[in-house]
C-alpha cells in the first residue's frame, strides 16, 4: 500500500466529511485534497444506461452484487432487509463491510462481510443477533460498530466488527426511536438522530474514558438540542432528565427542544455534523466550534430537485457528500457547495430504498444496499459494489 492510500485509510478510519467552512447560512467543503466527484460529474456524459446489474453509473464506473439476502456465504446466510452500514479496516490490507438488518420481533441484528486486500470476499457472520429494526448506526474511530435499534424504546448495540465479541447493549445513549450516530473524534462526543416526524438531535458527553482516550458509552450525559432561533442559528443543549425515558418518551422531556422532521442519516469531520431528515427532505449542519445550525440542502428550494428522500449518508475525500434516497429516483446523490448530482441509479428497484452507503477504507470502493430489491420484499435485498475512480 503506498503513503497516500494509507493516509486515505486512516482519515476514512476516522469519520471523512466535509473539510467545513461557516459562510453565510450554509456550510461548505474548502480546498479539496482528493479526486472530486462533483468535477468528473459536471464534466462526464451523465449516467449510463444500466449496466448487467441495473445500476447506471458514470463512465468508468463499474458494479458487483457482493450479496443478496437469503444467500449463503460461508456458514452465513445474507439477512433480509439490509440498512445502513460502515466498512473498517483489517491487519492484512483487507476491510469489513458490516449491515444491519431492519427486521422487527427480534429478527433483527448485524453481519459482516470480509473482504482481501484484492477485493475477495472471505467470510461473512453475524456480529449481533436477536434484536429490533437495526436501521442504521455509526462507525466509531475504535472500530466498533453502532447498530440503532428504530423501535418507540430503541435502543443503540455496539459491535465488533470482527466477530470476536458479543454485542453490548449501550442504554447511556438514550431509549428512544434511534436512527444513526456520530462520533466528533475532536469533542469525543456522539451525536445521534431520532426518527419520528417530531423527532430530536441528540448529543451524549461521557463521563469517563478509557485507557486510550476513548469515552465510556455506559456513563455519560444525553443531551437534547434546542436550535434557539426557531430552527436555524445558535443552539443550546439541555440535559434530559430521564436518558432511559423510564417515564417520558424522550423527546417530550424537555420543552424547549427542536423538532426535526424524520431524522435519518448524520455524518461527522473537522467540527461539522450533517445530518439529514427524510420528512422535508433537509440536509442540515451543525457547527460544534460556533454551536450554529444551518441548512446545506432543502429540497423546497427546487422545482425539480435532483435530491428527495433524503436518507443515509457518507462522505468522500474530497469533502463532499454522498446522500442515499429512500425512494425518489432510487440514487445516490453528491452534495457540495453549490452542486447536487446523481452518482448512481438502481433501475426497477422502485419499491424499495438505497441504503449503508460506505467507502472502502481505502476510499476506491463504494457498498450500499437496495433493501427490498426489484419486488419490494424484505426478503429480496442486494448489496452491492461499485468500483472507479472516486
Amino acid at each position: 500500500m503506498n503513503t497516500f492510500n494509507s493516509q486515505r485509510r486512516k482519515l476514512l478510519q476516522y469519520g471523512l466529511g466535509s473539510l467545513g467552512i461557516f459562510a453565510g447560512t450554509t456550510l461548505l467543503p474548502s480546498t479539496l485534497q482528493a479526486a472530486s466527484l462533483v468535477s468528473q460529474l459536471t464534466t462526464g456524459a451523465g449516467l449510463l444506461p444500466p449496466d448487467q446489474n441495473g445500476v447506471r453509473l458514470p463512465a468508468g464506473f463499474t458494479s458487483r452484487i457482493v450479496a443478496r439476502s437469503g444467500q449463503k456465504l460461508f456458514d452465513y446466510r445474507w439477512h433480509a432487509a439490509p440498512d445502513g452500514g460502515a466498512t473498517f479496516a483489517t491487519g492484512d490490507g483487507g476491510w469489513i463491510y458490516v449491515s444491519n438488518c431492519e427486521l422487527d420481533k427480534q429478527a433483527g441484528g448485524a453481519a459482516a462481510l470480509r473482504f482481501n486486500s484484492q477485493g475477495g470476499i472471505t467470510d461473512a457472520y453475524p456480529i449481533l443477533r436477536h434484536t429490533n429494526r437495526n436501521c442504521a448506526g455509526g462507525h466509531t474511530p475504535w472500530q466498533t460498530w453502532l447498530s440503532c435499534e428504530e423501535i418507540d424504546k430503541g435502543r443503540v448495540w455496539e459491535c465488533d466488527p470482527f466477530g470476536r465479541k458479543a454485542a453490548q447493549v449501550r442504554s447511556a445513549l438514550g431509549v428512544f426511536r434511534h436512527e444513526a450516530v456520530a462520533v466528533d473524534t475532536q469533542n469525543k462526543q456522539l451525536y445521534l438522530t431520532e426518527d419520528q416526524p417530531d423527532g430530536c438531535l441528540y448529543r451524549y458527553s461521557a463521563r469517563s474514558f478509557d485507557a486510550d482516550g476513548n469515552p465510556s458509552l455506559a456513563d455519560g450525559i444525553l443531551e437534547v438540542a434546542e436550535a434557539v432561533d426557531g430552527g436555524f442559528g445558535a443552539v443550546r443543549w439541555h440535559p434530559l432528565p430521564d436518558p432511559l425515558a423510564i417515564n417520558t418518551p424522550t423527546r417530550k422531556q424537555v420543552a424547549a427542544s427542536t423538532r426535526f422532521n424524520g431524522g435519518e442519516g448524520i455524518w461527522y469531520h473537522q467540527g461539522i455534523v450533517y445530518f439529514t431528515t427524510k420528512g422535508d427532505n433537509r440536509v442540515w449542519a451543525y457547527d460544534t466550534r460556533q454551536q450554529h445550525l444551518s441548512i446545506l440542502y432543502n429540497a423546497s428550494s427546487y422545482l425539480s430537485p435532483v435530491l428527495t428522500g433524503v436518507d443515509n449518508i457518507t462522505g468522500n475525500a474530497a469533502g463532499e457528500l454522498l446522500i442515499a434516497e429512500d425512494g425518489g429516483d432510487m440514487q445516490i446523490v453528491v452534495l457540495s457547495a453549490d452542486k447536487v448530482l446523481p452518482l448512481l441509479q438502481l433501475t426497477g428497484h422502485d419499491r424499495s430504498e438505497i441504503t449503508g452507503p460506505a467507502f472502502s477504507p481505502d476510499g476506491s470502493r463504494l457498498y450500499f444496499s437496495s433493501q427490498r430489491g426489484k419486488t419490494g420484499r424484505v426478503e429480496d435485498g442486494i448489496t452491492f459494489e461499485i468500483s472507479g475512480p472516486f
